[in-house]
């Protein structure tokens, strides 16, 4: 599941002002599953939620599905040690990344549905709304399930 190295100059446009923010490198400091990073994380998710969109054609919308999937993650704490105070991590971080994402990028009512409906079906009542957020959820339950199993 490699890019093609046009699409890879395509998706590093659409993500440069947000990868190079000082807010989601702090994603570098935390760890997801495994050894993986929350950063490494959220970056494959992008790159296969933008593959299976390209290789499928899905007609995602590019920037809100690339945008989504950089910051479906955003959470900015270590889940290992607290749930930063908004419940169990599972169910709450998707609610903190898309408040973070909000306000720190303005991101609008299509990519908060991006965010906020990734853990579907776990949390039940985020349900994705649109293509970009299926895909999302999917690539997300993809990428988090090799990174348990084979990255520890």
């Amino acid at each position: 599941m490699k890019l093609r190295p046009d699409e890879e100059i395509a998706l590093g446009r659409i993500l440069a002002p947000i990868k190079n923010d000082e807010r989601t490198l702090r994603m570098k400091n935390f760890i997801q599953h495994g050894k993986i990073t929350t950063y490494d994380h959220v970056e494959s998710v992008t790159v296969l939620s933008y593959w299976l969109n390209k290789r499928l054609h899905l007609g995602a919308d590019e920037r809100v599905l690339s945008i989504g999937a950089f910051l479906h993650d955003y959470y900015l704490y270590d889940w290992h040690s607290t749930d930063g105070g908004n419940g169990l991590h599972g169910f709450s971080h998707s609610s903190t990344a898309m408040k973070n994402a909000v306000e720190h990028f303005g991101v609008g009512k299509k990519t908060q549905n991006v965010i906020s409906s990734h853990m579907w079906p776990l949390t039940i009542t985020k349900i994705p709304r649109c293509r970009e957020a299926w895909i999302v959820c999917l690539a997300d339950k993809f990428v988090s399930t090799r990174e348990t199993i084979f990255c520890r």
